[in-house]
């Protein structure tokens, strides 16, 4: 069982770009990943995920946005966001690709990104 770690959240102002990433403590070749986001008081969501064939689906609201990737070598997936917006802002987590979450790993603990207007 996989953990990830995420990493290269900060402060961006609206209409920016960022680039967040996520590294596996093991392999991740045969698995799909997905990237989360929780906003503060808020639940956390799905924001985009890749399968294992390198599919990809995204959230209505990023859509044509944000783009995910994953360098399986590196065990590590992207998410580049571009175009933020302040409703972006909110702590960014890896997990498998799925709604049952007993089949979710334990989570990290995220990037925070912030988007100011």
């Amino acid at each position: 069982q996989v953990q990830f770690v995420e990493s290269g959240g900060g402060l961006v102002q609206s209409g920016g770009s960022l680039t967040v990433s996520c590294v596996a403590d093991g392999t991740i070749s045969r698995d799909p990943v997905g990237w989360y986001r929780q906003a503060s008081g808020k639940q956390r969501d799905l924001v985009a995920g890749i399968t294992q064939d390198f599919d990809t689906n995204y959230a209505d609201s990023v859509k044509g946005r944000f783009t995910i990737s994953r360098d399986n070598a590196r065990r590590t997936v992207y998410l580049q966001m571009n175009s933020l917006k302040p409703e972006d802002t909110a702590v960014y987590y890896c997990n498998a690709l799925t709604s049952d979450p007993d089949f979710w790993v334990p989570w990290g603990r995220g990037t925070q990104v912030t988007v100011s207007p």
